[in-house]
């Protein structure tokens, strides 16, 4: 028998890698280092254009971003930009590329004062995902309570593209929030 997926990977659009980030990734805790930062920077890099487009993209950007390794992100300058924006496999938006970059070197500091920014991230839910245990996608919303309070604390702490609404995809591609519908089989 097939396994019952959330129905917007059944829309027109839905692409292969979609599907596929749907059924491994989508909704799972995360909790390595490198990833979170990738995840944050693949859903900043996505204000503005498809999630399919970043996902037939992720590979040149974990290659054009160093593997997402925010220690080396962070140290990037202006002859490091200029060769960004001249990738043609990437999005080459400026504002997105030095806000990457700011990103790391704000990471970083997240996790000196935390020990990891895992630790940090989580603790806005006490390490818990949240299962909203939706009956259909129509119930998601775009943005909540909690997306604006780390959206908030985010931008005090220097980052950019982390408005509340990112910030909510974001939780999700981290499974701190788990919106997989109640039907889904990847749950």
């Amino acid at each position: 028998m097939e396994k019952r997926r959330c129905n917007f990977c059944y829309a027109s659009g839905a692409t292969e890698k979609a599907i596929l980030y749907h059924d491994t990734r989508w909704c799972k805790p995360l909790h390595e280092e490198n990833e979170l930062f990738a995840m944050l920077i693949l859903e900043g890099m996505q204000a503005g254009v498809s999630w399919n487009l970043i996902l037939e993209k992720e590979e040149a950007f974990r290659r054009a971003f160093d593997g997402f390794d925010p220690h080396i992100v962070s140290a990037y300058g202006e002859e490091k930009v200029q060769a960004l924006l001249s990738d043609r496999g990437i999005i080459r938006n400026e504002k997105k590329i030095r806000a990457a970059i700011a990103n790391a070197r704000a990471f970083l500091k997240i996790q000196e004062e935390f020990g990891s920014y895992d630790a940090f991230i989580w603790s806005f839910t006490g390490g818990k995902s949240i299962d909203h245990r939706l009956k259909s996608l129509e119930e998601m919303p775009a943005r909540d309570e909690l997306s604006e309070r780390v959206s908030a604390e985010l931008k005090k702490r220097g980052f950019r593209f982390v408005g509340p609404t990112i910030v909510y995809s974001y939780l999700q591609g981290i499974g701190v929030v788990n919106d997989h519908c109640i039907c889904c089989d990847y749950r």
